[in-house]
């Protein structure tokens, strides 16, 4: 059927041309448009000379990470890092940093404070400067990735926003008496949102490099702390966790049960 259209043809000829070539069109967009748009989301698997199964990531978390760890103005690698929990309650707390930050607090380890803020969100602040919103990306039985957006306060650096997107991969090991650690790394890849300070990079990286890797670093060594503690003074968490403002019902039951089956010190 010849696609040229005459003044002369009837409604029908001109419907049904005119049908032909959106059709056509639409073909063109879906076998053309489709995988270069597709394509500007892609995230690479590999980050700390680890494999992550980004492919397993929704197309709309990736358009949102793929910026910021292509663009990234610092990136951090820390770890591995061995934290002194059994495996059953590193996850458990990292489901829950409220409940994490709050042993922290009241053990006197640090200055942390956590909300929820919706299934799998939760605001977050160290104490030292440094808040925001922290929000699950994906999980699997050994790999974690995270999408943080938040602002530092510091002396050098007065105000500063930005995002970051952290990989995190946990490997189950055993001390020298078989008991059950994590090995804990963490890539972190953080993009300022301020286009001047970004600009200033190759000024600014040593600087906000250390303030992202150094946050890291702290807070996996203050959750094995906490784990230390759990298992040199389970008595003493416990009376922390059961100490007013009162934990949940079932935080303090998980508390119970799990610091009453670890082996003696």
């Amino acid at each position: 059927m010849s696609a040229e259209l005459r003044v002369s043809d009837p409604p029908s000829a001109w419907a049904t041309r005119v049908g032909v070539l959106v059709v056509a069109l639409g073909l063109e967009l879906v076998l053309y448009a489709r995988p270069g748009w597709s394509d500007s989301c892609l995230l690479s698997p590999h980050h700390g000379g680890m494999v992550f199964p980004v492919e397993k990531i929704n197309r709309e978390w990736a358009c949102r990470l793929q910026p910021i760890v292509h663009d990234y103005t610092t990136t951090s690698t820390v770890g591995p890092v061995r934290v002194a929990l059994s495996e059953s309650m590193y996850r458990y707390l990292l489901d829950r940093p409220p409940l994490a930050a709050t042993l922290i607090h009241r053990l006197g380890f640090g200055l942390y404070s956590s909300e929820y803020r919706g299934s799998g969100r939760f605001w977050g602040d160290d104490g030292e400067g440094t808040k925001g919103i922290v929000e699950l990306v994906y999980e699997d039985a050994t790999s974690r990735i995270y999408f943080l957006e938040g602002t530092h306060k510091g002396r050098l650096l007065h105000h500063i926003s930005g995002k970051a997107v952290v990989f995190l991969r946990m490997n189950v090991v055993r001390d020298q008496v078989s008991r059950e650690m994590i090995d804990s790394t963490l890539v972190a890849y953080t993009k300022l949102d301020n286009r001047l300070l970004s600009g200033l990079v190759s000024l600014l990286r040593p600087l906000i490099g250390g303030i992202a890797g150094g946050k890291l670093k702290k807070g996996v060594e203050t959750v094995n702390r906490l784990g230390m503690a759990m298992r040199q003074q389970p008595d003493r968490v416990l009376s922390k966790a059961i100490e007013p403002p009162a934990l949940s019902d079932a935080d303090v039951a998980f508390m119970r049960q799990a610091l009453g089956s670890l082996p003696a010190p």
